[in-house]
């Protein structure tokens, strides 16, 4: 059985002790190191190289969105963010600053252990629908690109990766993408991880961003289908 190394920042040591408890009861989980606050959260991740981050949004020194932002620019250890404050802001932030994972702090036990191990597996933890209403909210006052033409960095892609990146974007999952192109679900998942790879993002979450910040996709676009939408809890997104 593969241990997922993890470490826990909060500046509230209850919260903090509390957390690290819960995770490291379960057989498959190690919590490797304790942080007080951001500054701390980076230097445990760089002498303990973990799996995973549990980083709160606010404390002291360095808080979770400027240490999440370090710890993804410089190592492979992927994070998720926790915060009493249910605002779309923050999620948004998050996500930008290389977040795997947005859970609340009010969290259950049992949704806690699986945040973790999705994440550690490779997977985002807000379904792709969630993640397109989130940038449809942000990025609609902001510069439109639409009338320019899609950014250039998508010029990278293939034509078939460009449809697999747009319907990424409208909240498809897997299936249906390959249901909406007539390929098998291997194929669909083969032009996810080249879209990825070819715009070095980390996960879907980034690409849906992507997707409308260089004008592939017009906030307020209609997903096909209808709203795509359905249910409030976070969900993992495989790639």
């Amino acid at each position: 059985m593969t241990t997922i190394r993890v470490v826990v920042a909060d500046d509230q040591e209850l919260v903090r002790s509390g957390f690290a408890m819960i995770l490291d009861a379960q057989p498959d989980i190690e919590v490797v190191a304790e942080a007080g606050d951001g500054a701390e959260a980076i230097e445990a991740v760089r002498r303990h190289a973990p799996d995973v981050a549990l980083l709160d949004i606010r404390m002291p020194r360095t808080d979770g969105i400027e240490a999440c932002r370090a710890i993804s620019a410089e190592s492979a250890c992927r994070t998720v963010i926790l915060t009493t404050f249910d605002t779309d802001a923050y999620v948004y932030e998050a996500l930008h600053a290389g977040a795997s994972g947005f859970l609340l702090k009010d969290v259950r036990r049992d949704d806690l252990v699986h945040a973790v191990r999705v994440v550690a597996g490779g997977d985002s933890l807000l379904a792709p629908s969630v993640a397109r209403r989130l940038v449809e909210q942000y990025t609609a006052g902001g510069p439109r690109r639409t009338a320019q033409g899609p950014d250039p960095r998508l010029d990278v892609l293939t034509g078939r990766e460009r449809e697999t990146l747009l319907l990424l974007a409208r909240g498809l999952s897997n299936a249906e993408i390959a249901a909406e192109l007539v390929v098998s679900d291997h194929t669909v998942k083969t032009h996810v991880g080249h879209v990825l790879a070819k715009l070095g993002l980390r996960d879907r979450i980034q690409a849906v961003i992507c997707a409308y910040e260089t004008g592939l996709v017009a906030a307020g676009s209609p997903p096909p289908g209808g709203d795509g939408g359905r249910g409030s809890s976070p969900a993992s997104a495989r790639n």
